[in-house]
């Protein structure tokens, strides 16, 4: 079976950066899946998967707009360390944190640490940087009427949300 619109696609991937760097991978773990044509992962992966069938193997290169975009400067604030959900006891530059806004718990890379302040990041981690995927697509099959209602897929012991 193709890969189209209310198919759930299980697949094992590993992302790189353009340096052949490995960001991250599930080929260890169980396989992802997701519901297609529902804008459950980025839009030009699901391009690249469209038509796709069980056993494919491909790699895709993005570029940063076609990813998590780029890095963007107005991002970056100083904010108190309050403000941030359960802080470490050792605040040090690279660490990423929770801090809370308005619209609830967001993550963000802590820039600098001071006393009673950190300087934070809010861009995505992979921000500003070209990702090559490689994938694996284990399996494909058609959508179950819950999983399009609730327009994601569901996992082997059904829906957890």
């Amino acid at each position: 079976m193709p890969i189209e619109r209310n198919s759930v696609v299980t697949f094992n991937y590993v992302l790189s950066n353009i340096n052949g760097d490995v960001l991250e991978s599930n080929t260890e773990a169980e396989p992802a899946l997701y519901l297609h044509g529902h804008g459950n992962i980025m839009p030009s992966l699901e391009i690249a998967l469209e038509g796709k069938s069980e056993g494919d193997e491909l790699e895709v290169t993005l570029e940063p707009k076609d990813a998590y975009g780029e890095k963007q400067s107005n991002k970056q604030q100083r904010v108190p360390i309050k403000h941030l959900l359960n802080p470490p006891k050792h605040l040090r530059p690279g660490l990423t944190v929770q801090i809370n806004t308005q619209s609830g718990p967001k993550p963000a890379t802590i820039i600098k640490a001071g006393k009673f302040n950190v300087d934070l990041d809010t861009n995505h981690p992979l921000a500003g940087l070209t990702l090559c995927f490689k994938i694996s697509i284990v399996n494909v099959r058609e959508a179950s009427a819950d999983e399009i209602a609730h327009g994601h897929a569901h996992g082997p012991g059904g829906h957890q949300h």
